[in-house]
Order: C-alpha cells, then sequence, then structure tokens
C-alpha cells in the first residue's frame, strides 16, 4: 500500500531541526551503546549474518509470490513459523504460531454506468469519469434515484473543531467530496496539520465516515496532487476488491463507494451554477453548509464472491516481570503471486517489499532471545494481506492475541533500505508519537540524524500495516534509513528509490540482487531494537502527542495500565 515515490524526494525537503523535540524520559533499561571508535557507516552492521538468507529465500521462485491463500502461502507461513519454532519464541495457539484470518474475494464483474438526472443529464462512463464499487459482501446491490449533496471535504474532527455533518441528514443520499483534508488545501501548519496529511485527509476515512453518516454512496472528487497519485491509479488497475469476513457482510457500509474525477465533478457543479474552486473556499470557511446539487445518482453493480482463509504468523518473548505488556515488531509477508500472462517471469518476488521487512523480523527475534528474557513481552507479528487493503493487520487489531490497552507499541517495518549506510533515518509522522523520541535518542548515539518523510502530504503514516494499531489507539514507530548515502550522497540515495520506484515496486522485476548492501538494514535493526529494548525493560507508557487524532482514543484505555 505505500506509494510509488516511497522515500524518493530530495533530502533538503525532509530535513528537520530536531531540537524543539521534547527530551524523552530518562528509563532504567540497559542500553547498548555505539562503538564510537568506528566510523558512523561502521558501526552497528552485523546484527544478524542470516539476514540476507532470509530475504533471498522468501523472495525466490519457490514462494511464488507469497499471495495469500495459494501455495505461495502454504510455502511461506511453513517457513515462518518453522523459523520461530527454531529460535524458540512462544506459540500463541498451543504449538501453532498461525492466527487463521477469515477474507472475502469481492470481483465486480458488471458495473453499469452512473445515471445523473436532474441540473446534470447525462450518464458517466465506468473507469473514464467514475470508479464505483461496493464493499458488502452481496452478489449485487443498486443504488437508484440518490440524491447528491456535496459535504465539503466529508470531515467530523472533533480535535480540530470540524463538522462537515453538522445538521445534515444524509440517510440514502450520495455524498461528494474533496480529497485530502483543510490543512493541505490551505498549507497552514495552524489548520489540522498543515502540509502533512491526517487521517482525516485518507480516503477510506472519507468512506468510513459516510457510511457512519448513514449515506447511500460516498464519491470522491480525485484531484492528483493532494490525492497524490493519477486517475489511472484509481481506475486502471484490477477493481477486484479484498475484505475481511464480518457477521453483517460489511451491510453497515455505504452501499457505493468511488470517485470521480476533477472534469467530471466540474460539470456536475457548473449545473449548479457553482465550480469547484468555489466550493473549496466554502468548505473551507468557518461557516461551511453542505450544498445540495439538485441532482440523482444511479449506478448497479454486479459481484462475484469468494471466500477465503490466509493467516498470520505471531511468536512472542514472554515479558518476566509484566507479561500482560507487549511490545510489538510487525511486517506483512504477502506480495502479489504470479503473472501467469507472462510466462518469460511469472513471479512478484518482492524482495524489497516486503520480504526486506519480514526477514528483518525474523532477523530481529533471533537476536532478541539471545538476549536477557525482558521485563515485557515481545511479540513479532508477520501479517498477511497488507497488498490487499492492510487486511491481516487489521484482523489483528479487531481480534489481537495481546490486549491492545497494553500494547506498549508497535515497530513495524516495510520496505527496508538495501542500498548501504545511511547518514539520515526517516521517521515517517514525524511529531506523531513519543516513541520517536527513543529513537532519536539512538540515532544519535550512531552517529546519525533522524528526518521526516520528504512527502507527507502523501499520507503514508496511514498506508502500511502499523495504521491498523493507530485506529485503535496503540503508539507506533514507522521508519526507515533514508537517502544520505555514506559515501555518494543524498542525491544518489534518492536516485536509487527512486529508480526502484520506476522499474519495480509492484513489479515482477523487484527481485532478490546479489549487490544488495544490507549493512543499512542491519544498522537500522540495531536501532528497532534498542528502541525496543528500552520500552521492553521500563515502566514508560508512550502516547500520541496532544492533538493528534488518535491520542483520545489511547487516552479511554488510560485506567488499563496503571
Amino acid at each position: 500500500m505505500k506509494p510509488l515515490h516511497w522515500f524518493s524526494g530530495t533530502l533538503a525537503a525532509s530535513c528537520l531541526a530536531l531540537t524543539g523535540c521534547s527530551q524523552p524520559e530518562q528509563h532504567t533499561a540497559v542500553e547498548t551503546e555505539a562503538d564510537s571508535s568506528l566510523a558512523w557507516y561502521q558501526r552497528d552492521t552485523e546484527m544478524n549474518p542470516r539476514l540476507a538468507e532470509y530475504i533471498k529465500t522468501l523472495s525466490s521462485d519457490e514462494f511464488q509470490g507469497r499471495a495469500p491463500a495459494t501455495a505461495g502461502e502454504t510455502k511461506t507461513v511453513a517457513y515462518l513459523e518453522d523459523h520461530f519454532r527454531r529460535i524458540g519464541l512462544k506459540p500463541i495457539d498451543g504449538d501453532s504460531y498461525k492466527q487463521p484470518v477469515s477474507l472475502v474475494q469481492i470481483d465486480p464483474v458488471q458495473v453499469s454506468g452512473m445515471a445523473l438526472n436532474g441540473a446534470l443529464e447525462t450518464t458517466l462512463t465506468y473507469r473514464d469519469d467514475v470508479m464505483a464499487w461496493t464493499t458488502r459482501v452481496v452478489d449485487g446491490v443498486e443504488l437508484k434515484d440518490s440524491e447528491m449533496v456535496f459535504v465539503g471535504y466529508g470531515i467530523v474532527a472533533p480535535e480540530y473543531d470540524w463538522n462537515d455533518y453538522e445538521g445534515l441528514d444524509v440517510t440514502g443520499k450520495t455524498v461528494v467530496m474533496l480529497v485530502n483534508d483543510p490543512g493541505y488545501a490551505t498549507q497552514n501548519p495552524e489548520l489540522f496539520n498543515g502540509n502533512a496529511m491526517t487521517y482525516y485527509g485518507r480516503w477510506t476515512y472519507k468512506f468510513e465516515e459516510a457510511a457512519r453518516q448513514g449515506a447511500a454512496a460516498a464519491l470522491i472528487i480525485h484531484e492528483t496532487e493532494p490525492a497524490s497519485y493519477g486517475w489511472g491509479v484509481v481506475a486502471h488497475g484490477s477493481p477486484i476488491k479484498f475484505d475481511l469476513i464480518s457477521d453483517n457482510k460489511n451491510m453497515d457500509r455505504s452501499k457505493i463507494e468511488g470517485w470521480i474525477t476533477a472534469e467530471t465533478a466540474g460539470r456536475l457543479f457548473a449545473a449548479n451554477d457553482t465550480d469547484i474552486e468555489t466550493l473549496r473556499a466554502q468548505a473551507l470557511s468557518g461557516a461551511f453548509k453542505p450544498v445540495p446539487l439538485n441532482t440523482t445518482a444511479s449506478v448497479s453493480v454486479k459481484n462475484n464472491l469468494r471466500e477465503l482463509v490466509s493467516s498470520n504468523v505471531i511468536g512472542y518473548i514472554e515479558g518476566s516481570m509484566y507479561p500482560d505488556e507487549t511490545i510489538i515488531y510487525m511486517a506483512h509477508w504477502d506480495h502479489l503471486g504470479m503473472d501467469f500472462s507472462n510466462p518469460s517471469n511469472p513471479v512478484f518476488n518482492g524482495a524489497q517489499d516486503n520480504a526486506s521487512g519480514t526477514g528483518a523480523v525474523m532477523a530481529l527475534a533471533e537476536y532478541f532471545v539471545q538476549q536477557p528474557q525482558p521485563e515485557r513481552s515481545i511479540a513479532f507479528i508477520l501479517v498477511t494481506a497488507e497488498e490487499r487493503g492492510l487486511l491481516g493487520s487489521a484482523w489483528y487489531a479487531e481480534h489481537p492475541v495481546f490486549p491492545l490497552e497494553k500494547t506498549v507499541a508497535a515497530i513495524n517495518m516495510d520496505v527496508m533500505n538495501v542500498y548501504g549506510p545511511m547518514e539520515d533515518m526517516v521517521i515517517v509522522g514525524l511529531g506523531n508519537t513519543d516513541v520517536e523520541e527513543i529513537l532519536v535518542k539512538y540515532t544519535k548515539q550512531q552517529g546519525r540524524y533522524a528526518v521526516a518523510e520528504p512527502n507527507p502530504e502523501a499520507g503514508i503514516a496511514y498506508r502500511s500495516d502499523h495504521f491498523s494499531l493507530s485506529k485503535k489507539g496503540v503508539p507506533i514507530l514507522y521508519a526507515s534509513g533514508g537517502n544520505d548515502h555514506y559515501q555518494h550522497g543524498a542525491e544518489w540515495g534518492a536516485a536509487q528509490r527512486a529508480e526502484f520506484n520506476r522499474c519495480c515496486y509492484h513489479k515482477v522485476t523487484d527481485q532478490w540482487r546479489d549487490d544488495f548492501d544490507l549493512r543499512g538494514t542491519q544498522q537500522d535493526m540495531f536501532l528497532y531494537f534498542r528502541v525496543g529494548n528500552e520500552l521492553a525493560n521500563s515502566r514508560h507508557w508512550p502516547n500520541w502527542y496532544p492533538g493528534n487524532e488518535f491520542r483520545a482514543i489511547r487516552d479511554a484505555s488510560a485506567d488499563a495500565r496503571q
């Protein structure tokens, strides 16, 4: 789920002065100091010599691209279970490390055009003008003559004193809304989170909120810059959706979810004697009122459904003093499987995305079991179906093995640095939780410096598995070695990331290469170890910073941590 431009911006755009961060608390944990007699790029480069073996094995053709509910999953899960068992992690169910995950594949085999009647009389063409689908687990849905209403950004955010639905009943209606959030639109650092996207800017949130408000359909207006990707990403990939199987078959979701092009929205607004810029200005005003569009929408979707069972793989080290308090390390083991239309190279090997992260968790777990038993428990969770919509982590968040209110923090690894030692350490969502203060401390001790991701407006902090736990209030850390290469500098490092995005991201060319330089990955793993080890041997409970959209969720369970 990472965007195509993952960490590919220039270093100068991402550098932050960290002197303004509050100082981390002093903890009682044993801390491993980096060897200051070595140059920074020579320190901490040998945590686990088997890391390359793990990545190479997982990304081999033998594992068939690691797609959920395939022979590739069977082999992958067996390999991960064998590793956890070999190194001595505790299983979660008898002698099993598997957490079953119930999935459904929703294949829209027939989607009609979207008929608009009223102020605008037209039929929108599927894929060209509109993308529409249903997440309801049913054979088909029909939206009939649903009144359309513009609801600004479609956001209800109490901590920002913002409610686009205030005083509005949208039951049975089709809500039309802008992408991203007001902070990005204004670049005002005092509004939401300024240029950096908040959770409220994510399209997933907008659909969820529309459903909570009772909308029959929810349509987001696509604009390339605030979305951070073009219409082709929305409309010209596979329309097949995957979701978790719920008891109510997702009948609490809107009938229809989807996108319309900015051009289509312009025609709709023009038919109502207005335009997108006028409505955007109204949406950003302090006195916004939803705008009826005097048009109805009708569309139908027919589905083929297939229920699947996949598995998260979970092992843990039990804490010696506080076993019910848990630090989580996580990565997704799945990738895209096979492309049978490409007989010359059919396997999506997913070496960097995300055999690298999975291998790193395996290597970290192996290192941890060789250390003194921690006071708190440490869990290693390798989740399925990230590439299908963060589904394995979402399942875990709804069915946690370790209580979420006593989960101290989660550290996510998704696409590791394979280009050698980097002087910078990128923290995605810098300024969200105080876990980052611990990482910054050890990054400095390693002789490196911390930076934010170069494109916070893209909402990367909401596009990997940690986000499923964020929504439950669990403080998270999502970071990776950056661009400032020890020999070649920042421009070279950024060019390597950009080349991966061009040549290999979600393509069959994301393969193991013998010239991968994993010394930087090893350095990053030492940082992750030190963060988790400090938390595992302290009484510190990290939290989201005040004003963050997940702070109230965490605070609501504070009594459980007394």
